[in-house]
């Protein structure tokens, strides 16, 4: 019986013993389960930051790209200051960048008396040869990013004032698209926008339009906004 007996406690213990190997290779299964699963979420994660700074820095080059592309040039030659607040007026409106074209050796009032036959417009009229006006600066930086252009200028004999001729003589207007304006007492607009066209060579010229010398900054803006549509 005593035998017997310890057989069965000796039973009894290894059968306890088993069971709790069990539970401790149950509790580090489990614990392995966690520890993977937490593992895979924290990679699940830093793909998702990945990927979202990934885009963020795609759309910020996006946004880079577009920030060098359609950009507004105002150009204009004004004699006697007309021209030159029409130009700021769009540049005002349309957010662009202006860009003054000054003769090396600027025109006067006694240069500008259309009515003297010896004053200088009036000789450069007459002889052809003589109109071609030297400007302090004829070419533009980041000229490449420019791809809307006002061209605006005085009306001299039914066309452009000539100190325009050197600045579009000067300029590859390739891929651009140029609007002319012009600014006169009575004159209108005339050829002078197709000459300009024609002595360029390149470009898409559109239409321009004439302003009065006393034009009113709302119909410079009607005009602008115009366009736009």
């Amino acid at each position: 019986m005593r035998k017997r007996g310890f057989i069965l406690m000796t039973v009894c213990i290894l059968i306890v013993g088993m069971l709790a190997g069990c539970g401790a290779r149950s509790g580090q299964d489990e614990s392995q389960t966690q520890s993977n699963t937490g593992a895979a979420s924290e990679n699940e994660s830093s793909a998702a930051t990945t990927e979202d700074d990934s885009t963020e820095a795609s759309n910020e080059a996006e946004t880079d790209g577009d920030g060098t592309q359609g950009k507004t040039l105002v150009v204009y030659f004004s004699a006697t200051g007309n021209t030159e607040r029409v130009a700021e007026v769009i540049a005002d409106t349309t957010g662009g960048e202006l860009f003054e074209l000054e003769p090396v050796d600027p025109y006067t009032d006694e240069d500008l008396n259309y009515n003297d036959d010896n004053s200088r417009v009036s000789q450069e009229y007459a002889d052809e040869s003589l109109r071609n006006v030297e400007l302090v600066a004829d070419t533009v930086d980041d000229w490449q990013d420019v791809e809307r252009i006002y061209i605006g200028y005085p009306v001299w004999w039914g066309i452009a004032a000539w100190p325009v001729n050197t600045f579009v003589e000067a300029n590859d207007f390739t891929g651009k698209t140029v609007i002319p304006f012009c600014t006169s007492a009575s004159s209108g607009l005339g050829d002078s926008g197709e000459l300009l066209a024609e002595l360029a060579g390149t470009g898409d010229w559109q239409e321009g339009m004439r302003f009065s010398s006393g034009v009113s900054d709302e119909d410079v803006v009607a005009w602008v906004e115009s366009l736009e549509q």
